[in-house]
């Protein structure tokens, strides 16, 4: 039997067509998700609200403000394409922060009382992607990815 393979140049620019669309969909996916829990804590929760339970966690204050900039901010950056790479490591600590002090003593699964880990475990996962993958197709900021 005789394979007949297109050429592969011709099969990497597919794939790498491909990874950039991904890269697409997963930061923009993740800058609404990020503007959306930053106007929870904004417009919902309030800022004097999200301080006082940084402060019940033991975390200091200012932080919460601290933390609902870097969401909504991040997610505008996210959703921008711009400087996706360092903007996706820059929110890995806002996630694993999250892990560690709201949600690690819930357990693993987020369908504990209180929400466990797993769901920011994942998210934490997708923002290492996203690092790697780099912004994809319609990015403000372009970066030589391959």
């Amino acid at each position: 039997m005789t394979y007949t393979s297109t050429s592969s140049a011709s099969t990497s620019l597919t794939q790498a067509k491909q990874a950039d669309y991904a890269a697409l969909l997963l930061r923009t996916t993740m800058g609404v998700l990020f503007l959306l829990h930053g106007g929870l804590k904004l417009f919902v929760f309030t800022p004097a609200g999200t301080v006082g339970f940084f402060q019940s966690l033991g975390l200091p204050g200012p932080l919460a403000y601290v933390t609902i900039a870097a969401e909504i901010l991040g997610g505008f950056a996210l959703i921008a394409g711009v400087y996706t790479r360092w903007v996706s490591l820059a929110l890995v600590p806002v996630i694993v922060g999250a892990g560690v002090f709201a949600h690690a003593s819930s357990g693993f699964f987020f369908s504990n009382e209180g929400g466990g880990w797993e769901f920011l475990l994942f998210w934490t996962v997708a923002l290492l992607v996203q690092a790697l993958l780099g912004g994809g197709v319609y990015s403000l900021t372009k970066h030589a990815s391959r």
